[in-house]
């Protein structure tokens, strides 16, 4: 009974934090962010604002539900703590995923209070994006249940271990980019895709924005081949191993949408569905990354354990 109520917790955690994740991308792309002026948590200094725009709702409906995703979150840092503590991934999780929710509200509290450069404020969505994939994280250890989602002991080489931490490493910094390209307006400066030609002779940006949204585009390519580039690796290599193999294979179909949604939304000139699905498919994408360090590490204990055998060990 114990254990069917922390799995409800956990599932409420993680959809709490993706809303958190979808609110403030909302905020941004409607310019809400000034929506209760500056003040923080009331709005306007009231609990009811005498005059209700949709900019101000869009905010207060953010900043409740990043207030119930803290408890939630709390909570299910608490519980795992308690029940599953005996696992190092667990208490480690359990402190990431509550403290960079808190960083994150305190960030966005700054913001309002006294204002933060753009180069600031596009820290706010990745901060998230570590609490969320965090949680993500726990859901998965409460739902493992004492059971690996790997039919075998997994065994990762030094190769893929660079891929991993790299790519995960690197996709953090590509996401620190696309939301500085939000912050600065940079959203719809190139109105071509995926160069930014705009309609001249013209190859390269030629002022701040334009750099700004081309070096996202260009980043998130890389971000793209170096994706399928792992599958292929891993369906060549890791085709026995399960988690890998789907795992990397989900990447690939993730990283994909999220470049489209990238097009869609040049195409479309922003159109909200479209731009919240670009931060939606981002914010999987991040969570399945972080997995795959999850598998990383267990790998890494697998074979700093004493009960492995050197036949085990040159299964690959």
């Amino acid at each position: 009974m114990q254990r069917r109520g922390l799995k409800v917790i956990a599932v409420l955690s993680t959809m709490a934090m993706l809303f958190v994740l979808l609110g403030g991308a909302l905020v941004t792309k409607t310019d809400s962010g000034d929506g209760c002026g500056d003040s923080w948590p009331l709005c306007h200094g009231q609990l009811i604002p005498d005059e209700i725009t949709p900019e101000l709702v869009i905010e207060m409906a953010h900043r409740v539900v990043s207030g119930l995703a803290g408890i939630f979150v709390l909570t299910l840092s608490i519980l795992s703590w308690k029940y599953l503590g005996s696992k190092k991934e667990t208490r480690f999780l359990s402190v990431l995923s509550f403290l960079f929710l808190v960083l994150q509200a305190l960030i966005g509290a700054a913001a309002v209070k006294w204002g933060q450069s753009d180069f600031v404020l596009a820290l706010h969505f990745g901060i998230s994006l570590i609490s969320f994939a965090s949680v993500f994280l726990l859901t998965l250890i409460v739902f493992e249940d004492g059971q690996k989602f790997n039919d075998k002991p997994l065994f990762i080489d030094s190769k893929m271990k660079r891929h991993i931490i790299g790519i995960i490493l690197y996709t953090y910094a590509v996401v620190y980019t696309g939301a500085l390209v939000r912050h600065v307006n940079a959203s719809l400066v190139c109105p071509d895709w995926p160069l930014c030609v705009n309609n001249t002779s013209r190859l390269l940006p030629t002022n701040f924005h334009e750099w700004v949204q081309m070096g996202h585009r260009f980043l998130a390519g890389i971000v793209f081949i170096w994706i399928g580039y792992i599958m292929v690796l891993v369906l060549k290599h890791y085709n026995d191993q399960k988690a890998l193999k789907y795992g990397w294979m989900m990447a690939f179909i993730l990283v994909s949408l999220q470049v489209t949604a990238g097009a869609l939304v040049v195409f479309s000139h922003l159109n909200l569905a479209f731009a919240l699905a670009h931060a939606l498919f981002i914010s999987l994408l991040f969570a399945l990354l972080s997995y795959f360090i999850l598998l990383l590490y267990r790998s890494h204990q697998y074979y700093n354990s004493p009960k492995k055998t050197s036949q085990q060990i040159n299964l690959q």
